[in-house]
């Protein structure tokens, strides 16, 4: 069975993660744009409202490349973990490689 575009993409992301390039669930990714370590900000399109905010006002004020991932389980599924709504990813050259191929959010173009 082929895979999707996006489950190929995301299996470049749990690569990033065995390589410690990874910021998972909100907390964590809102501490890794705090310091401006974060490349790429990956976002679950059923993450809450109330998730999503926690992160959307500091992208707000950088140029970080944000991306929609169909969901929770399939982004915490992409890293061996469970669900989650958000994933900073702090390596440039994952972060361009998942740019490249995962849709912008509409956050941001960049």
């Amino acid at each position: 069975m082929k895979r999707s575009p996006e489950a190929e993409s995301l299996g470049l992301l749990g690569l990033a993660r065995r390589a410690g390039a990874t910021a998972p669930g909100v907390d964590r990714a809102r501490k890794c744009l705090q310091a401006d370590e974060a490349r790429l900000v990956l976002v679950a399109r059923d993450a809450s409202e109330v998730q999503l905010a926690k992160v959307k006002g500091i992208l707000q004020h950088r140029e970080i490349p944000v991306r929609w991932v169909s969901g929770q389980a399939t982004l915490g599924g992409a890293m061996g973990m469970a669900p989650v709504s958000v994933v900073a990813v702090t390596v440039e050259s994952f972060a361009e490689s998942l740019a490249r191929t995962l849709p912008p959010t509409g956050w941001n173009a960049a």
